[in-house]
């Protein structure tokens, strides 16, 4: 048989179709470019691949630029390109055929004589099928066939013919689909042998840049990263970025309008309602519409909200049709951003009222289904805040209000909620809302009322049994947790306490799974209890609950507890006198939030107070400022008397460090609302206070201010200890030391720590120097010396007075004190300066402890991964202490660094 000859005359000269009309010869021309057709070589050179394989399918919704893909590339082909645009009008197998056959010839490929032509628009003669392949099968070059709007072709026989002819057909024809659904061809056997091409959406999809230089081509000079949210809005869709763009060069700030353009006012909802939504039968619009209310969705919420049953099939076919409708795999959808809106905007319009209904019906089966947070956004945008407030407490999530992970977007769900809506759940989140940001007024009133509601609904809905409902022992629980608060802020240990052993009653009444679901809330409970059990001095206790919130696991959602607690911990430790223990335990609650990417002002931000007093103690009185000036800078909602008191020590001795004492007695005078008073801040607002009058020459008020400290806070006793020896009575001075710190006692045998003990055995040495006992003054100094070294304690001898530095610079205790409390020689075997040399830079500022076990590890040649792995801190942690280390020692690098804390003997 003879085979079909490129640009050879023309055999089959029918003019007409099988019913007698004309051809229209526009279905078989290649569809002209506009002028702002942006050419994407990424995709040109998919096609000039998609030649090795006989078929290729260009999938893709409505506009996503398929069309004009295939033209450009055909436009540009230099082999033969027979193009049809498919009518949906005329689906017969014959009327197919004889446009297929005629596309052939328009494009100088006309087909065989032998092969004929269809006769009867709705059928085929087999054997002409037969015919035309072998033609093609003979071809020594191949053409190629497109096929435009395949998705219009639903006949499943045009497709068992069209695949016969393909296959056939061998090498002598390249087959293009371009369509918006899954074409009826057994795509998985190309697939399988390697035999097909597939351009989909995803590939289909404008980038950034992309998006940036067809804006370019329509004259909108916009930055890539303005491209690139129009991008994400779109997901890249050609006929939107297209529209945009169009509607854009009206505007007088483009860049602006791209970014908040109202979709649902734009030629954009145009074409898609045209093109997408009206395409679709009655039944898939309805679905479509009212899904819109949704973010993700699967069949059995789909057919929560239509009241029918049908949803499975519809969704499967509108993602099968490329209809904006996006599978997500595990059954669930969602719509394209864009179509999303559009429809969103539609269905108010055409059916207002409806959108309150399809999201309480949405929060009613997702309430089922165990998805909160997707209920909690439902029930808001129905307006219903009982239903709301009672999934949140009835789910034993109050206590998200508070971690740090879901607050803010808790917070701004319920800022809507109006004083109608009430129930004791709904006071409950209002009580919730204000204790987060400390608002006690409120707060209080909001909780009273939802205990009066609470007790009112446990009389009327007490079962036979004598027992409470499950959902009012959530309830009840969540009043727990938020009185243990309330205790916390309000400096009340015994409220406190009460509200902890109601909520341990409590939990033997609650779904065990929701327990497990939700450890936040016995996380956040022994936190509160710890902070008040340490306002009222009780630091066992404290410690006691602190450690359980510390223990806690649940990753993200008891991070900021932990953080609250290890902070809390810290301060314990520094109170009793272990700056080191102190430091180590703030550094750890920092890294703690630091990890989970937490908001710095979620908690409390009481271990940047801790960091800030240490650092006072070690006499880094810039970083001190810097970490009080963080600590208030970010604003932290939790302001319990734990951390005012906190603040006001920590700011009040950097004062006294600076020698401002009149603003140091201002600052210990701290605006605390308590319950109760605080043995250990009113003990240091003393110590504050009587320092002062010391500095001032005031022996015998500050002995008297320290007297009258009830307690045996041993702080306060080296202070009054200090003061009579000032005031000439070092008999009375060792005799109070005595009581607290007996000399030659050592840490492992006490609980006070050196920040303490330093100080009292400088006060016994300055006591024997004052009597000419210069042996014991030396043994008592370098005692304070071992201990404070390693400490780097550096305040206790700066405070000692003058007495102090004539020791210092004898020969035994030179050497305990340079390098950290003192500056340290040259070595000895260093070269001798020549004339013109420039001497090492001295050390502006001492390195802090943390920062001298980092330079440590520096000189040991770790990396900085290494370095965070064995100090337990984050890579950006320690990116920050190398910083203030290049910083003090005056260097820009790892080896420099080194080498310069060898010469100052800090190594």
């Amino acid at each position: 048989m003879a085979g079909l000859e490129e640009n050879g005359p023309e055999r089959n000269t029918s003019c007409a179709d099988p019913q007698g009309d004309p051809f229209l010869h526009t279905r078989f021309a290649i569809p002209a470019r506009p002028a702002t057709f942006l050419r994407r070589e990424r995709l040109v050179r998919h096609l000039d691949q998609a030649l090795r394989t006989p078929l290729t399918v260009v999938s893709g919704a409505a506009g996503a630029g398929k069309t004009l893909l295939a033209a450009d590339w055909a436009a540009r082909e230099d082999r033969t390109v027979a193009w049809l645009t498919n009518d949906a009008a005329a689906q017969g197998c014959g009327m197919f055929w004889a446009y297929f056959l005629q596309a052939l010839s328009a494009s100088g490929v006309p087909p065989p004589a032998e092969v004929g032509s269809p006769a009867d628009a709705s059928r085929v003669d087999q054997t002409l099928l037969t015919r035309l392949a072998a033609g093609l099968s003979d071809r020594d070059r191949p053409v190629i066939v497109v096929l435009d709007e395949y998705d219009r072709v639903t006949a499943p026989e045009i497709a068992e013919q069209l695949e016969f002819v393909l296959h056939h057909a061998g090498r002598g024809m390249h087959l293009i689909l371009v369509t918006r659904t899954e074409p009826l061809l057994p795509l998985h056997r190309y697939r399988a042998v390697g035999d097909m091409t597939e351009i989909r959406a995803a590939d289909l999809a404008f980038t950034a840049e992309e998006a940036a230089e067809l804006l370019e081509l329509h004259g909108l000079r916009v930055p890539v990263s303005a491209a690139r949210s129009l991008v994400e809005r779109t997901r890249g869709w050609a006929a939107g970025l297209r529209l945009c763009a169009l509607a854009a060069q009206e505007s007088p700030d483009p860049e602006t309008y791209l970014k908040e353009f109202e979709v649902d006012r734009t030629t954009v909802a145009d074409f898609l309602l045209a093109e997408v939504l009206k395409r679709q039968t009655p039944e898939a619009q309805d679905l479509l519409l009212r899904v819109s209310v949704l973010d993700r969705f699967g069949p059995e919420l789909a057919n929560a909200l239509t009241g029918r049953t049908d949803a499975e099939s519809v969704l499967a076919g509108l993602h099968r049709e490329n209809a904006f409708v996006e599978y997500l795999g595990h059954d669930r959808y969602r719509l394209h951003p864009l179509f999303g809106e559009i429809l969103h905007a539609h269905l108010r319009m055409r059916s207002p009222g409806l959108e309150p209904d399809l999201h309480r019906r949405a929060a009613t089966w997702l309430r089922d289904s165990g998805s909160l947070a997707e209920t909690l956004g439902h029930g808001a945008a129905a307006g219903d805040w009982e239903f709301t407030a009672g999934a949140l407490v009835d789910d034993l999530a109050i206590g998200q209000l508070f971690t740090g992970l879901r607050s803010d977007h808790l917070a701004e769900l319920f800022s809507g909620m109006g004083p109608e809506a009430t129930s004791p759940a709904t006071d409950l989140v209002r009580a919730a809302r204000e204790l987060a940001r400390s608002d006690l007024d409120h707060g209080l009133a909001h909780l009273r009322h939802a205990e009066l509601s609470l007790a009112e609904e446990a009389e009327e809905d007490r079962t036979a049994a004598g027992e409470s409902p499950p959902g009012l022992a959530a309830a009840r629980l969540s009043h727990a947790l938020l009185e243990a608060l309330a205790g916390r802020l309000t400096g009340s240990p015994a409220r406190a306490e009460t509200a902890a052993e109601t909520a341990e009653e409590l939990q033997q009444e609650v779904p065990a799974q929701l327990l497990d679901a939700h450890p936040e809330l016995a996380a956040l409970l022994s936190t509160h209890l710890g902070s008040t059990r340490l306002w009222a001095g009780h630091f066992e206790d404290a410690t006691a609950a602190l450690s359980t919130a510390v223990a806690c696991s649940g990753g993200a959602s008891t991070a900021l507890p932990r953080e609250e607690s290890l902070g809390h911990l810290a301060l314990i430790d520094y109170l009793n006198g272990w700056p080191g223990k102190a430091e180590r335990k703030a550094v750890a609650a920092v890294t703690e939030t630091e990890r989970f990417s937490l908001r710095e002002e979620s908690g409390s931000g009481i271990e940047l107070l801790v960091l800030a007093a240490v650092a006072v103690d070690r006499n880094e009185l810039d970083r001190a400022q810097a970490l009080l000036d963080a600590a208030a800078d970010s604003h932290h909602a939790m302001r319990d008397p734990v951390m005012r008191a906190g603040r006001a020590l920590a700011t009040a001795r950097l004062l006294l460090a600076r020698g401002e004492t009149h603003a140091a007695l201002e600052a210990a005078e701290p605006a605390v609302s308590a319950d109760v008073a605080s043995p250990w801040s009113e003990a240091h607002k003393a110590l504050v206070t009587s320092a002062a009058h010391l500095a001032e020459g005031r022996p015998e008020t500050a002995a008297e201010l320290l007297q009258e400290v009830p307690g045996d806070q041993s702080a306060c006793v080296v202070g009054a200890a200090r003061a009579h020896l000032a005031a000439g009575r070092p008999a009375e001075a060792l005799d109070l030391l005595d009581r607290v710190c007996p000399e030659g006692g050592t840490g492992s045998e006490r609980r006070t720590g050196p920040a303490v003990t330093v100080r009292a055995s400088l006060v016994r040495a300055q006591a024997a120097d004052r009597a000419g006992d210069s042996a014991t003054a030396r043994r008592l100094v370098a005692h304070a010396l071992h201990e404070a070294r390693r400490e780097r304690l550096r305040r206790p001898f700066l405070e000692a007075g003058p007495w102090i530095r004539p020791l210092l610079g004898t020969v035994p205790l030179r050497g305990l004190a340079e390098g950290w409390l003192t500056p340290g020689p040259s070595p000895c075997d260093a070269p001798r300066a020549r004339p013109g040399d420039q001497p090492p830079p001295p050390v502006v500022e001492e390195l802090s402890g943390r920062e001298h076990d980092v330079l440590e590890r520096l000189a040991q040649m770790m990396s900085t991964e290494e370095i965070a792995a064995d100090l337990y801190v984050s890579v950006n942690t320690v990116k920050t202490h190398l910083k203030s280390v290049y910083r003090k020692l005056s260097v820009n690098r790892r080896h420099d660094a080194v080498h310069r804390a060898r010469e100052l003997r800090l190594l």
